[in-house]
């Protein structure tokens, strides 16, 4: 609690514009919504692990738990993907934008960039950025989160896990990102998923860009 505190009192300090309201204190990460953007923003504080340089402890501050990562290294992660695909960023970015509007709280950004990484490294980067978008939707949709997610990166030791949603930390091997997500949860995101596909797919078929707007928002922007 009292680290919950010391970050809300830095954020505050740093933004001092910015309403109360627009922070969130969460099991193991702060929000940080700017309204104007409606960008949100994870700030996950981690303590320093002096005999692994870069890596260090994140905690849970309700049950006190703890794992290891490294924030360096999953930057790094999502640089390489980004290199290897010059749309990642922005679906990405839609991503979390439909995620936000559709209030699929239970679906972390870095669940999102990792999910958007595997459907990359399984399905390529053809295609446009709205049937790339579909594809995401719509893996989410028929794989269920289901099936474990992995990366390249992954190396031994690795965790065995039980969680209804399994996707490991590509620099971690130990640490199940999703671990939080409750079966409910899941279905509710598949669901979510499931309806913003056929959204989706329906205003692509009519070549309505106004039906975009009813993923992420009518303050949407769409070319003409």
């Amino acid at each position: 609690d009292s680290l919950s505190a010391t970050i809300y009192d830095l954020l505050i300090k740093i933004y001092p514009t910015k309403s109360v309201e627009d922070f969130e204190i969460q099991r193991k990460a702060a929000t940080v919504k700017f309204v104007g953007s409606g960008l949100s923003v994870d700030i996950v504080p981690v303590i320093e692990d002096a005999a692994r340089p870069g890596y260090g402890w994140q905690y849970d501050i309700h049950d006190g738990s703890k794992i290891q990562t490294c924030a360096s290294c999953q930057i790094q992660f999502v640089r390489d993907r980004k290199n290897q695909d010059g749309d990642f960023r922005t679906l990405v970015r839609m991503a979390k934008k439909w995620r936000n509007y559709a209030e699929v709280k239970p679906l972390k950004s870095f669940a999102i960039e990792l999910i958007m990484a595997h459907v990359l490294a399984t399905q390529g980067k053809a295609g446009s950025i709205e049937q790339r978008f579909r594809n995401f939707l719509l893996y989410i949709a028929q794989a269920g989160l289901k099936e474990q997610i992995s990366f390249p990166e992954n190396t031994a030791p690795f965790g065995s896990f039980s969680d209804p949603v399994v996707i490991l930390d590509p620099v971690y091997s130990l640490n199940n990102v999703t671990s939080r997500i409750s079966e409910t949860e899941r279905k509710e995101i598949v669901a979510a998923a499931q309806d913003a596909w056929e959204t989706a797919n329906f205003a692509s078929l009519e070549n309505d860009n106004g039906v975009w707007k009813e993923l992420f928002g009518p303050g949407f922007k769409v070319e003409d």
